[in-house]
């Protein structure tokens, strides 16, 4: 029996969905795109172009929300399927776009590079709990106008997995369009075999950008999935009550599910975001708060209500380094996670309020990743009822170290995590070492790079790849990319 979590029941989810329905009805959004305007009022809804303001009606919510439930899959760079969103099916997916790395050397958070992308790309294609890549971080070494499509450049190149990403302008769609064309040989097989995610954020309160509607559109026209990151913040810029934060978080995201599907009806989403707690003595925004947690598991209740595949930014920390913190709250989100069965989850690696990846985190959060993947599993007979014939033998031969019944399903039955936790005891740790967590993870993250083996994407296809990428860089000055410390990849 899978074990299962819940904050809601159905009657409240129901209000709450009315509720936002209600608010979007009668108060609107503000939405910045001339095009997406048109293009709600073809179907019906009450458009104000010179206020820039979109009042829906409760047929095309509901339309909308019909074409959008339905599950979907992603597939990595060769065509193999890895995701199937559906049901509780959970993966895992490290946090994206920060802006700083935390360098194990100096302690100090950093801006990164190619280098460390490269890095990053190299171990994140060998953690086993961690199903997908996002692009993690913005290396500070390209010009700020090709840093989204630059991140899905090396995803690209250096790392099998399917892509969590997103872009900031308007410009970059296009080649992280043909990025994922090249690689998969055609804009149909695209379609059939979605490679990426792309992240669209909705700004609280109740508004859409120019950019991120238009990013909506082509994506939902490309068959590109997308994953809604509503950020409503209780207390500031949504009510401090649970219930009313998540009324807001289910407005802003039902808004962004009714221009996907009016651009091509049944287009891949994800009912995901990124809602917090608002702290008023910090004026900060902790991802790391019980309360933000279980709004991400309250909402997430809500989209599975409606039959849409969901998404969190949980289990992640804002700590500043890796320490007890990082590890309590990023610990306590990946299990709620779990448990609630959001379908992807980001946030390994992660600090700092979505500031900063940490590469010793990120393979310290895979072993988490590992354990409530574990829990997930509920506990189920293994040929052990009736007992008596294990226990015969038990007695018999005074151990079942080597029993048949130990040697089937040890390891289905217990989880033997890497070499970053600690499981020996006083003396061989102090024998090997003494190494703290830190220094295990550092040490993982080493072996990681040395072990690394390079995709196996077709070598025409990485050249395309090169090639469009140099050719956008071009086209915002910068004539040579940044050298790559390997000839090959």
């Amino acid at each position: 029996m899978r074990p299962a979590l819940a904050f809601l029941n159905g009657v409240l989810i129901e209000r709450i969905i009315s509720e936002a329905i209600d608010v979007l009805c009668k108060l609107g959004v503000e939405l910045h795109n001339e095009n997406v305007l048109s293009l709600l009022s073809d179907f019906g809804a009450q458009v104000d172009k010179s206020q820039q303001r979109v009042l829906f009606k409760p047929d095309l919510i509901e339309k909308s929300l019909r074409t959008a439930a339905r599950p979907f899959k992603l597939f990595n760079v060769l065509g193999n399927e890895t995701h199937f969103f559906v049901d509780n099916n959970v993966y895992f997916t490290p946090g994206s776009a920060a802006i700083h790395l935390l360098d194990y050397d100096s302690k100090e958070m950093r801006r990164p590079n190619t280098q460390d992308y490269m890095t990053y790309a190299k171990i994140v294609s060998q953690l086993d709990n961690i199903a997908s890549q996002s692009t993690a971080f913005i290396p500070a070494d390209v010009p700020d106008g090709i840093s989204d499509s630059y991140r899905l450049f090396l995803s690209l190149l250096y790392c099998e997995k399917p892509v969590v990403t997103g872009t900031f302008t308007v410009d970059s769609f296009a080649v992280m369009r043909d990025f994922q064309v090249a690689v998969r040989g055609s804009v149909q097989s695209l379609k059939e075999k979605p490679l990426t995610i792309f992240s669209a954020c909705p700004t609280s309160p109740l508004k859409w950008s120019d950019v991120t509607s238009q990013n909506v559109v082509d994506c939902a026209l490309h068959g590109i999935p997308v994953e809604f990151i509503a950020m409503p913040l209780s207390g500031f810029m949504a009510p401090v009550s649970k219930v009313g934060t998540l009324v807001q978080h289910t407005a802003e995201t039902l808004s962004g599910i009714v221009i996907s599907q009016l651009a091509s009806p049944g287009a891949p989403v994800l009912y995901g975001g990124s809602p917090a707690i608002f702290d008023l003595r910090y004026e900060t925004t902790p991802m790391g708060a019980i309360e933000t947690m279980m709004l991400d598991c309250g909402y997430n209740e809500i989209g599975k209500h409606l039959d849409i595949p969901t998404q969190a930014y949980i289990s992640l920390s804002d700590a500043k380094l890796l320490d007890a913190q990082a590890g309590l709250e990023s610990g306590i989100g990946a299990a709620l996670a779990v448990l609630s069965g959001i379908n992807n989850i980001a946030g390994p690696g992660m600090l700092n309020f979505e500031n900063c990846q940490s590469l010793e985190k990120l393979v310290l959060d895979n072993e988490i990743c590992g354990m409530t993947l574990q829990l997930a599993k509920g506990i189920e007979p293994k040929e052990d009822i009736p007992a008596m014939a294990l226990f015969q033998e038990l007695l018999a031969e005074g151990h079942l170290l080597i029993a048949d019944h130990t040697r089937r399903y040890v390891h289905e039955e217990i989880l033997f995590p890497g070499p970053v936790i600690d499981r020996a005891n006083a003396s061989r740790w102090r024998d090997e070492g003494a190494k703290t967590l830190v220094e295990r993870a550092h040490a993982a993250v080493s072996d990681l790079v040395e072990r690394y083996q390079p995709s196996r994407l077709a070598d025409d296809v990485k050249n395309e790849l090169i090639e469009l990428m140099e050719r956008e860089a071009r086209r915002y000055g910068q004539d040579h990319l940044p050298k790559r410390q390997e000839d090959s990849v």
